[in-house]
């Protein structure tokens, strides 16, 4: 083996960065750091070191030595971070590549690793506590050297990661015929038992699930392999099932999807078609959901999550999340080019540095590394893949501190048809070869899809974390949309997710009639994975396809010379049945109807739970002092230090961008227009309120799905032309309170959406998103999350040049509110503010709302608006505020002429109630504007200043302030980030 280490020779940023990072987590008294790169080459190579060398460094910047360590002078500690095996590392991927096109051959293997040099007075025990602040044991190793010993060794060890395994791979039977419950619960639970009396992790199975599956094997009259186990428990995971959205609930028979989400669709559509107004393509049937765009092209869109990996690995987690819900969009129909990604973060204070620990000395990573991590992941994911990253959100709450929630998503372009086909429609036919694209499988991702129906607790295996190749996936995806989908040489097309190839080839299966697969077949990235490993791998950057033997010289051809990896590895069928072979030998035979719906039903019943909290005495504030604390809290400040990272003008798309206006505001809803001859546009927004949970779970979940209507058509989308995602992250949701909370907020789903018309497309749940271990003193602890429902939006605007921004454009434009403003700070920012909950909760009144939001979309056709900004968290005062410093004009407000009945002035400033919009207006267009207005409550209550003052008078007292004021503590919470 061979090591390139390679340093900067100019003053290297990261360094920078990681001294001022150091500093912040504790350690002010670091006073250099300096930052080399390792490649470590597990080939013998001699004459074409010096060729590898020169590749890897920049000559004018950089300075590279072989076999020899850099030069950095004195220090007083080398710190040396790499990849533990197995792990996905991206960097020496590219790398790999690039040397091995210099050397015109392969090589075994390539890894990287990093070693930062530190001066200062620290102890051993200092610098293992800043790796920790630097590493996740998770997936990194950690190497520490004092100078001396660094010097004594000549640098720092040689380390190759390769990853060794047991070449005896083979299919065990497991007994199921003979367990008793007992057993059969703790192989449910813990997993199928090894040699040495360990367990191989969940598989989320319980006993009612596990008592099935024993008498559909004593009716076949044999014991399940390991291989049949592992594929049902991916087959039926709370992930993949969603059971408890399927389950029979109290008296409702057909289960909460069936009965709330599926019905309001259902019957929206059909009101709509009558009219003949439905612009729904395909609904809960595929990877995405899909509208029309227009009469050539259709939009795809699908959020997910990755909450547990990203509690262990917050980098793996996001990446993976972001990559594989690209998937998502590749894998609609005959393949969707992805044109948009969207995210959203829930996290506890990053500041919170109070331990929390997995077992009693595992200790979890803290909020501000989680934060860290998994802005880092989804800024690799969408930058390297070419996909624009403009909207999304961050919300903190404490009891996000266990598992945080990790919120993405992709919009798809894709044409109507290709190759003369439909492009919505696919189906595997009988004889077409199962045909794996991408990445090669390993054991990272392995129990992924029952790790997260799970608890997070101390049996949370590492291998469920996976980390993503974009680069990868980029080629993978340009040849499949750019080419090979409208050259019609597949059949049908499916990602690699939740459970790998069990899940994507199975459920392939079922277009055909069966399937027939060969698991020797499957390109690995080591030898000696075991047959289940082979088939429940959730590695990534993995599609599955089904090929024509017509068709396979062509497609094999192009993947070729593009660079992507493509293997037959089965074939289609119409047995009824998936069987699995490895060497020759069968290891799976099950029935695909046993499969995909043996599953028993599960009934349940819930507990009415109500939760009342004492309304506050809150005395008279400075409202001066209270708007200015108002912006820099963090569910409110800016989070610029996100949106400039991740690129939001790639594609050239970008109409509203995520930071809006000269004051660069975040805005709450983003426009791109992806089509270059059409001048229709794409709006996308999100609502999210996990703190009215607090209160009533009824009243979350309609104000969710109202805030992310009303941010839609604040930027210029109409509600005839609007679909809405759910994505729920529950609790604790075997509990019958929980279940009762939850089948409250999916029955104001099934309101709010059909009072609005806006029908759901698709959508994803999250069910056990709950911590259990210990906490810094070593006492036992459950945290759960809050009851979050996360409500995305997306619509079709006619002609971007009509869509609206939400900084004040000009002096002398005149301010108006649109709707009614009460007593509502339940579970507000302003409450929260103040250590309080609260009881009067915002409530969502559908009929006058919808009469507002359809005023403001004609106006916004007819060119009338010069600004908009939905009222939401913070309230009216924090909604003005936005706009004043997004135009980076002042404003002129009287908070008398506000309608509603909130009777104290700060409570009317900051009351959160729903379907208000703030807009501005040139004078000129004010008489029209009112006339479109009129049968709605509205009312004009100031202008747009030509200076930078911010006045919001009140009868006793009042707001006075200036924008560039304003803008200072809207921009001071996350300036360090």
């Amino acid at each position: 083996m061979h090591r390139i280490e390679v340093r900067s020779i100019v003053p290297d940023a990261r360094a920078n960065v990681r001294k001022a990072h150091l500093a912040k987590v504790g350690f002010p008294n670091i006073t250099s750091v300096e930052v080399v790169d390792v490649y470590t080459i597990d080939a013998q190579l001699k004459q074409s070191l010096a060729g590898i060398a020169s590749m890897l460094a920049n000559p004018i910047t950089q300075h590279a030595m072989v076999d020899l360590p850099q030069d950095v002078g004195t220090f007083d500690w080398a710190l040396e971070i790499g990849f533990l095996p197995g792990v996905t590392d991206n960097v020496a991927a590219t790398a790999k590549e690039g040397i091995e096109d210099l050397l015109k051959s392969n090589l075994p293997g390539v890894y990287t690793s990093q070693i930062t040099f530190l001066n200062g007075t620290l102890s051993r025990q200092d610098v293992e506590r800043i790796a920790s602040a630097l590493a996740n044991p998770v997936i990194q190793r950690i190497h520490i050297k004092k100078y001396d010993e660094f010097v004594r060794d000549r640098g720092m060890d040689a380390i190759v990661p390769r990853v060794n395994l047991k070449a005896d791979a083979r299919a065990e039977l497991v007994d199921v015929l003979t367990a008793d419950d007992a057993e059969l619960a703790v192989i449910g639970k813990q997993g199928i038992g090894n040699a040495d009396g360990t367990r191989r992790g969940p598989l989320a199975l319980d006993l009612t699930y596990m008592k099935t599956i024993q008498s559909y094997f004593r009716a076949k009259g044999r014991n399940p392999t390991d291989v049949e186990l592992e594929s049902i428990a991916q087959t039926w995971s709370e992930h993949c099932k969603h059971t408890i959205f399927a389950d029979p609930l109290d008296d409702i028979t057909d289960g909460l999807y069936h009965a709330y989400i599926k019905r309001a669709t259902y019957e929206i559509r059909e009101s709509r078609k009558r009219k003949g107004k439905d612009v729904c393509v395909s609904v809960f049937k595929d990877n995405s959901g899909a509208i029309a765009f227009d009469e050539n092209w259709l939009i795809t869109d699908k959020a997910e999550t990755h909450n547990s990996p990203s509690a262990l690995d917050p980098f793996g987690g996001s990446i993976t999340g972001i990559v594989g819900v690209n998937r998502d969009a590749i894998g609609f129909g005959l393949g969707a080019k992805p044109i948009l990604n969207r995210y959203g973060f829930c996290f506890a204070d990053p500041t919170d540095a109070k331990p929390l620990y997995k077992g009693k000395t595992q200790k979890m990573l803290p909020p501000q590394m989680i934060l860290e991590g998994v802005v880092q992941g989804v800024n690799a994911g969408g930058n390297c893949s070419g996909i624009p990253t403009p909207q999304g959100f961050l919300c903190f709450d404490e009891r996000y501190k266990g598992k945080p929630l990790v919120f993405v998503g992709t919009v798809g372009l894709i044409p109507r048809t290709s190759a003369g086909r439909p492009s919505d429609y696919k189906s595997a036919k009988p004889g077409d070869y199962v045909v794996m694209v991408g990445g090669r499988v390993g054991k990272d991702g392995i129990h992924g899809a029952t790790f997260s129906s799970e608890a997070l607790d101390t049996g949370s295996p590492a291998t469920a974390v996976q980390i993503g190749d974009p680069i990868t996936q980029k080629k993978l995806s340009d040849a499949i949309v750019k080419e090979a989908r409208d050259l019609g040489i597949y059949n049908s097309i499916t990602d690699n997710g939740a459970g790998g190839l069990s899940c994507s080839v199975a459920e392939m299966a079922r277009e055909s009639g069966g399937c027939n697969v060969y698991l020797d077949k499957v390109p690995l990235k080591y030898p000696g994975l075991q047959p289940w490993e082979i088939w429940i791998s959730e590695s990534q950057e993995r599609m599955t396809l089904a090929v024509a033997p017509y068709d396979w010289p062509h497609f094999e051809d192009l993947m070729k010379r593009r660079g992507v990896e493509a293997t037959i590895i089965g074939e289609f069928t119409k047995s009824g049945k998936c069987v699995v072979a490895y060497n020759g030998k069968n290891v799976m035979d099950v029935d695909l109807e046993f499969l995909h719906d043996g599953l028993p039903p599960r009934p349940m019943q819930t507990k009415p739970v109500r939760q009342t909290h004492p309304e506050p005495v809150i005395p008279e504030q400075d409202l001066t002092q209270t708007l200015h604390r108002m912006l820099s809290r963090q569910n409110i400040a800016s989070f610029e230090f996100i949106s400039q990272q991740y690129d939001h003008e790639v594609q050239g798309t970008s109409v509203i961008k995520p930071l809006q206006g000269r004051g660069r505001v975040n805005g709450d809803a983003s426009v791109i227009k992806p089509v270059f001859d059409s001048p229709k546009g794409v709006v996308v927004s999100q609502g999210i309120n996990p703190s009215y949970s607090d209160i009533d779970t009824y009243h979350m979940a309609a104000c969710a799905i109202d805030t992310s209507i009303r941010n839609a058509v604040a930027a210029g989308a109409s509600l005839d032309h609007l679909a809405l995602m759910d994505n729920f992250c529950w609790c604790s949701s075997t509990e019958p309170e929980r279940l009762y909370q939850l089948k409250e907020a999916v029955r104001a789903c099934y309101d709010v959406a059909v009072g609005f018309g806006t029908p759901f497309i698709s959508g994803k749940d999250s069910m056990f998103n709950d911590f259990k271990g210990f906490d810094s003193e070593g006492k036992p602890v459950k945290i759960s999350i809050p009851p979050t429902l996360l409500a995305s939006s997306i619509g079709v605007i006619d002609d971007v040049t009509n869509a609206v921004s939400l900084d004040a454009k000009c002096a002398g434009d005149l301010v108006y509110i649109l709707g009614v403003t009460h007593d509502e700070l339940g579970a507000s920012e302003y409450f929260a503010m103040h250590g309080a909950i609260g009881k009067n909760v915002p409530k969502v009144n559908i009929l006058r709302n919808k009469k507002v939001y359809e005023a403001l979309a004609g106006a916004v056709r007819e060119g009338l608006i010069a600004s908009a900004q939905g009222v939401g968290r913070g309230g009216l005062a924090v909604a003005l505020a936005k706009t004043a410093m997004g135009g980076m004009l002042g404003m002129q407000v009287a908070l008398d002429q506000v309608p509603g009945d909130a009777l104290r002035e700060d409570y009317a400033l900051y009351s959160e109630s729903q379907g208000r919009i703030m807009v501005t207006v040139n004078p000129k267009n004010a008489w029209v504007f009112e006339h479109r207005m009129n049968g709605i409550d509205y009312a004009p209550i100031g202008k747009v200043r030509d200076d930078k003052k911010f006045i919001i008078e009140g009868k006793t007292s009042s707001i006075a302030t200036t924008v560039d004021a304003l803008l200072s503590s809207y921009k001071s919470t996350f300036k360090e980030f």
